[in-house]
């Protein structure tokens, strides 16, 4: 057994454990495992930060590290086993030389199904839809206030004019979201330059329909990726699910680093639509849902921009603000009028407060890729981080010209910012959605 008690700063550790690792290997009898524990993190100034450097100690330190090894052999195995103490009120400090490298985009595809619609063939349809239903007049202002002048529907215009049970709505969401996502997969190996093989794993997010098995699993069967291709799908994100889904793809990159994480969203919110339904939820839907789907695919290997934070922030007491109610012929929308003003008033703080965990500020940001879910909020969150109104443009064109795809949608600003901007360092990527939740992530072009 080899032990031994290293204590220094930080530019003296990485040193120290790389020259007792080299004895260990003269002396030991073959490979090397190593199991570590973490002592009297509680106290730690940033205990969070803190505990996941000295968990990834020597690549992290805080302040003066002392570092207890021990080194058994057992069964042809040298065994390394470490504890980290830190010294209190220690600011963290990291050796940029020595960083994890960070999950990439490779690239970044979206796909639009086979229907345009417009939002005067939809008006069109709604009044005569609806013909006879109490405040129709009064709600038909939502229509031309959107901000929305077209969207695309995985049905033509004239399936919206028959009722349709649950069961049919599902067999159409399913077959529709199947061609859109392998269309989206198709683009995205296209553009990064790899073969499907190059898969290794495969993050799905959507909250429009339901398939068991999942919608992965579908894509995985019909484009013959690999049979060892790791699956998580993801429901009931909603609108979030863009941003929340893409980070939950970078944890993935960056739990195996060198590996393809082929990161995937499709809504078909449109297939939502209840003409029975003369509630202002479903006005409001009706107004605003467009299908689509988005893509990316992510790789620790490789040039792209950067995903160097994620978080979310998920309000108490806010369950009612937005989701889904169940009825029998399908899934009906629930929206608080007061989203906008939540926004306005609450955002900015949750905003903030990820951004300083991250070491970050709004100032450091000069891109925004924004959730449009509506005109009013996008308006609020310009309200919210001081921008001025009309800043988000991106947003704006977006919903203009697709509408509210759900989680899709921000991978749609995301694209459009990627092909217009010609110089930018640090992009703020967020998303509302049911929970009440606000999902954040970083991209670094530096």
């Amino acid at each position: 057994m080899t032990h031994a008690l290293i204590s220094g700063d930080d530019d003296q550790l990485a040193d120290l454990l790389e020259l007792f690792l080299d004895r260990v290997l003269r002396e030991g009898c073959g490979p090397i495992e190593l199991s570590g524990t973490v002592a009297n993190i509680d106290w730690l100034s940033s205990g969070s930060h803190c505990a996941a450097a000295a968990k990834n100690a020597p690549k992290f330190f805080c302040g003066l590290v002392v570092v207890d090894v021990t080194s058994r052999c057992t069964g042809g195995i040298s065994r390394l086993e470490m504890r980290y103490y830190s010294q209190p009120g220690m600011v963290p400090r990291r050796r940029e030389a020595s960083m994890p490298a960070a999950p990439r985009l490779l690239s970044l595809a979206t796909a639009l199904p086979p229907y345009e619609l417009s939002q005067e063939d939809v008006i069109r349809r709604v009044q005569a839809l609806f013909d006879g239903a109490p405040a129709l007049e009064r709600l038909l202002p939502v229509f031309t206030n959107s901000g929305i002048r077209s969207r695309y529907s995985c049905v033509p215009i004239e399936w919206y004019d028959r009722p349709h049970g649950w069961a049919e709505r599902n067999r159409v969401y399913i077959a529709s979201a199947l061609d859109l996502l392998e269309a989206t997969t198709i683009r995205l190996l296209d553009r990064a330059g790899v073969g499907k093989q190059a898969i290794d794993a495969v993050v799905t997010v959507s909250t429009t329909g339901i398939a068991t098995p999942s919608l992965d699993a579908l894509l995985i069967e019909r484009m013959g990726l690999r049979r060892d291709v790791r699956r998580l799908p993801i429901f009931g994100l909603g609108c979030a699910g863009g941003v929340i889904g893409l980070a939950r793809a970078a944890s993935q990159a960056l739990a195996c680093p060198g590996e393809t994480v082929l990161f995937l969203v499709v809504e078909l919110c449109a297939l939502s639509f209840r003409r029975d339904d003369w509630s202002k939820s479903n006005i409001v839907a009706t107004a605003l849902f467009g299908d689509g789907a988005a893509g990316a695919l992510l790789s620790t290997a490789g040039a792209g921009p950067a995903i160097v934070a994620t978080g979310e922030h998920t309000w108490p007491g806010s369950l009612g603000v937005m989701g889904w109610d169940i009825a029998d012929d399908g899934f009906s929308a629930v929206f608080s009028r007061d989203i906008p003003q939540l926004v306005a008033t609450e955002f900015r703080a949750v905003a903030d407060e990820f951004l300083a965990r991250h070491g970050l500020a709004l100032d450091d940001i000069d891109r925004f890729v924004c959730h449009p879910g509506g005109a009013k909020v996008v308006t609020a969150i310009e309200h919210a981080l001081g921008l001025r109104q009309g800043a988000l443009a991106g947003a704006r064109h977006v919903l203009r010209d697709y509408g509210n795809m759900s989680a899709a949608t921000v991978m749609f600003v995301l694209e459009q910012m990627l092909n217009e901007a010609s110089r930018w360092d640090l992009a703020l990527m967020n998303a509302l959605g049911p929970g009440f939740t606000a999902g954040f992530l970083v991209l670094d072009n530096r």
